[in-house]
């Protein structure tokens, strides 16, 4: 038979026991320490990183060996003499020309994602770091690494100024001179001899904040001379510096010097990852004029390939960004005659912009100058144009209008041109002058003429 438990009464509380279990009202005390500890909550925030990140790694098994205590307990049963706890190995302090670049680079690399404050705090940030450098005790350029980051820095937009101070404290190693001494070549303008200096080091064997900057330097010294070895030095910077402005500058350049090979497949492929990582880039608005104009100078196999690989690459970027592209892609083909890229681009830009918009009116402007040269389409482009007001655009796009509106009333009356060509100059004019071999041929002919006229002599 079952058993049953005898049940216990409900415990009973008091008013006061109630009260005295609720949470006390914080006092005014309280509030301002309140206040105190909240600031300090980041601190301790990294402080239990540093505490439970290794607890974590042993946890999961990331520890390489277990605690010599485990050791000795092993060995001996527990009873012998606990083992030298590890000492952490030494780690070496860095100078500060190398912590001054990093953070430089660091800025740099807020501005390849599209930072506009980064990028006008470079220019107090260079000057800053420079008075810094230049201010150091000289035995500082004993030291190698000291010697690069200002290398490092001289490259990112320093300037040659600290370089000339390092130089000429004497204390720059010798195995670190062709370095300093190429770098303040090619910030000078003498490329032969930066050339000469750059050319025998291994960007591979620099530190990572100068591996990329000098393959990139590389490059832009060998542009012209051997611009298959330059696109190779352009590839290694990307590979060395990803992520970095570095990369962004090294693919900006890599996709013009392809656009002057003439290789439209590379020239894809390279704008389709510019567009799709840096397009917020500070200096992605350089990047897109050079884009319009490349794009539309590639020898294509005909404009709809021309058009179609166009597309491919704007269906990276919002629409705004891509508006935009199409405005410059079709300004940039009216002034390089490719009619058809420039009248695709117009009506793709008029499809994303808003009706009363100014990109709007820049599209319709471009497009009516692109129609009055197409086949059976000059009335519509005519009185596109005509519909336009001069006022609403900038000076460059005013005078296109100017310009495109006289060359339709060219076409649309002909006749009239000509007649007004062949039309001779009035007979009150003054008279054309002569050059001076039309005047001694006027004179041989007239002697030529008064010896056939004289007398002949008989014998």
């Amino acid at each position: 038979m079952l058993r049953t438990l005898p049940r216990r009464p409900l415990a009973r509380f008091s008013r006061s026991a109630v009260i005295a279990s609720r949470p006390a009202k914080p006092s005014r005390c309280g509030a301002a320490m309140e206040g105190v500890s909240r600031n300090a909550l980041t601190a301790l925030a990294l402080a239990l990183c540093l505490v439970i990140a290794p607890a974590k790694a042993a946890e999961h098994g990331d520890t390489h060996a277990p605690p010599a205590e485990a050791h000795a307990a092993d060995d001996h049963g527990g009873h012998g003499a606990p083992a030298k706890p590890i000492e952490p190995l030494p780690v070496k302090a860095h100078g500060l020309p190398v912590e001054l670049t990093r953070t430089l680079q660091l800025l740099q690399d807020r501005i390849a994602r599209g930072s506009t404050q980064a990028h006008l705090a470079q220019r107090q940030l260079l000057g800053h770091i420079e008075q810094r450098l230049i201010a150091l005790d000289p035995e500082s350029w004993a030291e190698a690494e000291n010697v690069r980051a200002a290398v490092t820095f001289a490259l990112a937009g320093g300037g040659p100024g600290a370089l000339r101070v390092i130089l000429r404290s004497g204390k720059v190693p010798e195995a670190e001179q062709p370095l300093a001494l190429g770098a303040l070549a090619y910030l000078e303008g003498r490329e032969r001899e930066a050339r000469a200096k750059l050319a025998g080091i291994d960007p591979r064997t620099m530190p990572a904040g100068l591996a990329g900057q000098l393959a990139l330097t590389q490059s832009a010294l060998m542009v012209r001379d051997a611009p298959v070895k330059s696109l190779e030095l352009l590839d290694l910077a990307r590979l060395l510096a990803p992520g970095t402005l570095v990369e962004e500058g090294a693919l900006r350049r890599q996709i013009f010097v392809v656009a002057q090979g003439g290789d439209a497949r590379r020239f894809e492929a390279l704008a389709i990852q510019y567009l799709r990582r840096f397009r917020r880039s500070v200096y992605a608005g350089n990047f897109r004029q050079r884009f319009a104009g490349a794009l539309t100078r590639l020898d294509f196999d005909s404009d709809r390939t021309r058009i179609a690989s166009l597309e491919r690459m704007l269906d990276e970027i919002e629409p705004e960004g891509r508006r935009d592209l199409y405005l410059l892609v079709a300004r940039a083909g009216l002034e390089q005659g490719r009619r058809e890229t420039a009248l695709f681009s117009a009506e793709r830009a008029m499809g994303l912009a808003a009706p009363d918009s100014q990109p709007a009116a820049q599209a319709r402007l471009y497009r009516g100058a692109a129609l009055i040269v197409a086949d059976g389409r000059f009335e519509e482009g005519y009185e596109a144009l005509r519909g336009l007001d001069r006022t609403d655009f900038i000076p460059t796009d005013a005078e296109l209008l100017d310009a495109a509106l006289s060359t339709a009333r060219q076409i649309r009356t002909p006749s009239a041109v000509a007649e007004a060509a062949a039309t001779p100059p009035p007979s009150s004019s003054r008279p054309i002058p002569e050059s001076g071999s039309l005047l001694r041929a006027q004179e041989a002919l007239a002697r030529a003429e008064r010896a056939m006229d004289a007398p002949t002599r008989t014998p």
